[in-house]
């Protein structure tokens, strides 16, 4: 081999240590995010506010928030699922996306700009393997059987409806970003009872046939949700959904356990409704040993998150890897388990699809060995948008001026930086109700928007660090000392709302 040769070949091999070198400076990401999980279903929450243990231990969650950050002041952008799914993966407050209050149909355009970054697109270009696996919740395109047009009808039908189910052929996670997934189209609450693994139908058994699924060919109809019956997959249980997940989970972190860094999104459907835990879990028993259900499948969770903490242990990720557990909205209202003295709401009014803080104030956990100190604790607002500006800052991605806009980056609180400032405002708004929501310092407003038209009337004034449960005796709403805050609340509120310019600013690498 000549000298240029060897030099070249030199070359080639010093670029190839210095990429591999260059790409593990990044750790890992692993963002979980449960469905319908408040406050008071963490086993640390309840403890503190209760006194007493929790109904439905979560041992591997209460054992992470020691290990790392605890934050008590965090927020899902919405109190409902899909609205806060779109928050997150786009760093947008719910209000700009094409569907502001919830894309709930499997077949609806998803709200999800082509071209626009996501939270995989962002990752992939810094080199990350990306995977999506879960409750996906922003609609998707199939064709019409026979034919190569899109199907925007309805989802739930008593026969089964023309459409080719057995590929998801654009506006699924692997038309954003993600270079795998595994993917629920709505989660375990249907009427879409199918699963998908990078766009093609994934069958649950051998002998799965898509058909109408209803309550005469389910293999149980507990499994048909309220929103009624729909395409399905004959063999679908939502009993073993969660473990099936859980273990692509464990696939994906065994599979991606070389040098490039990883980046795992992983939405449980836990614990949405049906309620169905299955009989036990590596030996120990799990359906029936809490007062409900609900609480049953709270157990399933923890252990979900668990099979992902174990994984990342067995292969010699997890000292390398930022894990960040929240949930998508405020707990459920359970009235068995409310009975024997378990609140998803964790003491705060309200629960999931309410404009109060049981709606949408949400458990949100930050893991990073070595790097997050352990047993800390911060009261910083924090919303589920703000992930995004965070993993941006992280690993330096970039993102242009009119994407993520209302994205602001905690990563010095992660990093305990004491000269971290936190964001000062933040806007939520209800499910299914018509408020919206403004949150400035301890100060929160409720505005009835009557989902825009004709009227935007505020409707409640708390001050949290004196009326914390959101009392109406506390209301200070018609208060004569409290109109000045009031008046100029409502008038920052709407020069947000009705601002198409960004809420915050750019994160500070991109300024």
């Amino acid at each position: 081999m000549s000298l240029n040769k060897s030099l070249l070949a030199l070359s080639c091999s010093l670029c190839w240590f210095a990429s591999l070198f260059a790409e593990r400076e990044f750790p890992n990401i692993v963002l979980i995010l449960t469905d319908d999980v408040g406050l008071g279903d963490i086993g640390m929450h309840h403890r503190e506010y209760k006194g007493t243990e929790p109904l439905a231990p979560t041992p591997v969650l209460d054992q992470l928030a020691q290990e790392g950050l605890w934050l008590t002041d965090a927020h899902s952008p919405n109190a409902l699922c899909s609205p806060t799914r779109y928050a997150v993966m786009s760093g947008n407050y719910t209000y700009r996306s094409s569907s502001p209050w919830g894309v709930w149909g499997s077949f609806r355009e998803s709200p999800l700009l082509k071209g626009r970054a996501t939270l995989g697109s962002l990752l992939q270009t810094k080199g990350y393997t990306t995977a999506f696996l879960g409750k996906w919740h922003l609609g998707g395109d199939f064709y019409v059987t026979g034919t190569e047009m899109i199907y925007r009808g309805d989802d739930t039908s008593e026969s089964l409806l023309p459409i080719d189910a057995t590929r998801w052929v654009d506006r699924g996670p692997q038309n954003y970003g993600f270079d795998y997934d595994f993917t629920l189209p709505c989660g375990v609450q249907g009427p879409f009872y199918t699963v998908y693994e990078n766009g093609d139908w994934y069958p649950l058994a051998d002998d799965s046939e898509l058909i109408h699924y209803d309550a005469t060919t389910a293999k149980d109809p507990i499994f048909i949700s309220d929103k009624g019956p729909g395409i399905g997959d004959s063999e679908w249980d939502t009993v073993a959904i969660n473990q099936i997940l859980a273990e692509k989970a464990v696939d994906f972190i065994e599979a991606n356990k070389g040098a490039k860094p990883f980046f795992m999104y992983y939405c449980t459907p836990a614990v949405h409704l049906p309620h169905t835990p299955p009989e036990s879990l590596d030996g120990e028993a799990i359906a029936g040993t809490s007062p409900s259900k609900h609480l049953d499948m709270n157990r399933v969770m923890d252990w979900e998150v668990g099979q992902i903490i174990n994984a990342l242990k067995a292969t010699g990720a997890y000292e390398n890897t930022l894990i960040i557990f929240t949930s998508d909205n405020g707990g459920l209202w359970d009235p068995v388990a409310g009975k024997a003295g378990h609140f998803s709401n964790g003491g705060y009014r309200g629960s999931k699809n309410l404009c109060y803080e049981g709606g949408h104030r949400v458990p949100l956990i930050a893991v990073w060995p070595d790097v997050i100190e352990a047993g800390r604790r911060s009261d910083a607002l924090v919303n589920g948008t703000d992930l995004f500006a965070t993993f941006a800052e992280l690993t330096g991605a970039t993102f242009a001026s009119n994407e993520a806009m209302d994205s602001y980056s905690f990563l010095d609180l992660l990093k305990g930086n004491s000269d971290f400032k936190g964001r000062e405002t933040v806007l939520l708004q209800s499910g299914t109700a018509t408020e919206a929501i403004y949150r400035e310092g301890n100060w929160k407003l409720i505005i009835d928007t009557d989902y825009g038209y004709p009227k935007w009337d505020p409707i409640a004034l708390f001050n949290l660090e004196d009326n914390r449960a959101e009392l109406e005796s506390g209301n200070l709403i018609n208060d004569p000392n409290s109109q000045e805050t009031l008046a100029a609340m409502f008038a920052r509120f709407k020069a947000i709302r009705f601002n198409e310019a960004r809420s915050v600013p750019l994160p500070e690498h991109l300024r």
